[in-house]
């Protein structure tokens, strides 16, 4: 168990050693955090929430009913749940679901992740292509990782542009959402007229 304080709301964490960052919210975390402004109005999805740090934070912004937190571990969707009674957020919906698959939410304003380090990038792949689908117009995606190029080139040739904003050794990532398709997608030629 530890206390983080977080923009002046405390909030407390209980972790076990097998998660990731089990003593304290991670840099990056707190980084991609400082980037997002927050709406009343928002619908937010934490995206591989971990032990629920973003999602409960974010709850003591917008309102527990208005977020939605997932992952694939068992363990971290315990955890979460425990975190969510401790820090007084029940609002928030939890869901055990390996990305997308088990989440039919859609409308979301805000998807927030700070994915997995992986060697491939089959995971923040499936999280930018299924995340943009589950956007509205409008809406923002943000990641943040230690890598950058792929990260930066992916969300482009999805989301037609991405700033990128480097905090504490950090790539912080934000791209809107700003039609109903990919941005890669060939437009269909017009027809010839007679």
């Amino acid at each position: 168990m530890f206390t983080e304080t977080i923009n002046e709301i405390q909030l407390k964490f209980e972790t076990t050693s097998n998660v990731f960052s089990p003593t304290c919210v991670d840099k990056g975390t707190l980084a991609m955090l400082s980037a997002v402004d927050f709406s009343p109005t928002d619908k937010l999805l934490d995206l591989g929430c971990g032990y629920g740090a973003v999602g409960i934070y974010a709850a003591k912004l917008i309102g527990g009913q208005n977020v939605i937190m997932s992952d694939s571990n068992k363990n971290c969707i315990e955890l979460a749940n425990k975190n969510i009674i401790l820090n007084e957020t029940r609002e928030i919906k939890i869901v055990h679901s390996d990305g997308f698959k088990n989440l039919d939410d859609t409308n979301f304003t805000l998807i927030l992740s700070n994915p997995p380090y992986h060697a491939d990038f089959s995971v923040p792949k499936h999280f930018i292509e299924k995340g943009f689908n589950r956007l509205q117009i409008g809406g923002k995606m943000f990641m943040v990782t230690k890598r950058k190029d792929w990260y930066k080139n992916k969300l482009t040739a999805i989301f037609g542009g991405v700033k990128v904003h480097e905090i504490d050794g950090y790539f912080v990532f934000c791209a809107e959402k700003r039609g109903a398709s990919y941005s890669n997608n060939k437009p269909k030629k017009a027809r010839k007229q007679k």
